[in-house]
């Protein structure tokens, strides 16, 4: 065995020991694996117009415009916005943080590439931790805050938001943007309460299929299917909230604010072939679209 080849034995064996500490089943794995390989124009695309990398969907008004006129320059108008509608989506969360200042920490837990902790760092100067189980997400987030020059105040760390590490009551806020249906909502509650100071906040925006539709319909199964997640129901939501001392003081049902980017994007050159099954799920009536803030008491 050569050099190069020990050097890279080596490096790959503490790779397997470092993903086995963080990653506690083998459908984390799954996920990880997922993301670690996903290179989606949906996300990769819409991120390259200005260097912030969402991974979650729109709110809004679409500007239906940028469909008519000319062909040449259609894709280019409807990728930009499709970037705003995410992009209000993040800005609508950070309205919800509680107004963290520049002595706070706060937790962006399933960061994805790293959109929404720039947003939270931007808006209040606070310092921003980062998590994911995806490698590579982690490298690509922590090269976007050298790229900005704030390294020093946004950091993204390869671990578990089920098990973070962190110091208990340092987070001064939390939240989860379409994270949380790839965990147990009573595992993640007990890990925000933990992390959060008495008086803290927890935000996130998510989708939950409606109990009072009754099971999961089909359209929620065929998510279910297209991201390898568990979508809760409406109910668990506010049942464990209310088990680890997480008090609602926000709910905002977004589900009418979401169906026009899910018409727009339909049209788009990046449809995934998801699209259908979360308008049918919207305007059904089985799926909604929350908003939840909550204070640590």
């Amino acid at each position: 065995m050569t050099t190069s080849q020990e050097t890279r034995a080596a490096r790959e064996t503490r790779e397997a020991e470092e993903a086995d500490g963080v990653l506690a089943s083998r459908y984390q794995r799954s996920v990880a694996d997922y993301w670690n390989q996903e290179k989606n124009p949906v996300n990769l695309r819409l991120g390259e117009i200005d260097g912030t990398y969402h991974h979650h969907y729109g709110i809004g008004d679409a500007d239906r415009s940028v469909l008519d006129g000319p062909e040449e320059g259609r894709h280019d108008r409807v990728i930009r916005e499709l970037h705003r509608l995410e992009c209000a989506q993040a800005d609508l969360l950070a309205e919800h943080l509680g107004e963290p200042g520049p002595g706070d920490r706060v937790l962006d837990a399933g960061c994805g590439r790293g959109g929404g902790s720039f947003v939270a760092n931007l808006r209040y100067g606070c310092r921003v931790d980062g998590i994911s189980i995806s490698e590579a997400q982690v490298a690509f987030a922590n090269d976007q805050a050298k790229r900005r020059g704030v390294e020093d105040m946004v950091r993204f760390h390869f671990k578990n938001m089920l098990d973070t590490g962190f110091e208990t009551g340092s987070m001064s806020a939390i939240w989860n943007n379409e994270s949380t249906m790839y965990v147990e909502l009573s595992l993640l509650f007990a890990e925000h309460s933990r992390l959060l100071r008495r008086g803290g906040r927890y935000v996130t925006i998510t989708g939950c299929y409606n109990d009072a539709y009754g099971l999961p319909s089909r359209a929620v199964s065929e998510i279910n299917a297209h991201y390898i997640c568990d979508i809760h129901p409406r109910s668990t939501y506010f049942k464990e909230l209310a088990a680890h001392r997480l008090v609602p003081l926000s709910v905002v049902d977004l589900t009418a604010a979401a169906i026009p980017y899910w018409e727009l994007r339909a049209r788009s050159s990046v449809a995934t072939g998801i699209e259908k099954s979360f308008l049918d799920a919207y305007r059904g009536g089985s799926f909604q679209y929350l908003l939840i803030a909550a204070d640590r008491v």
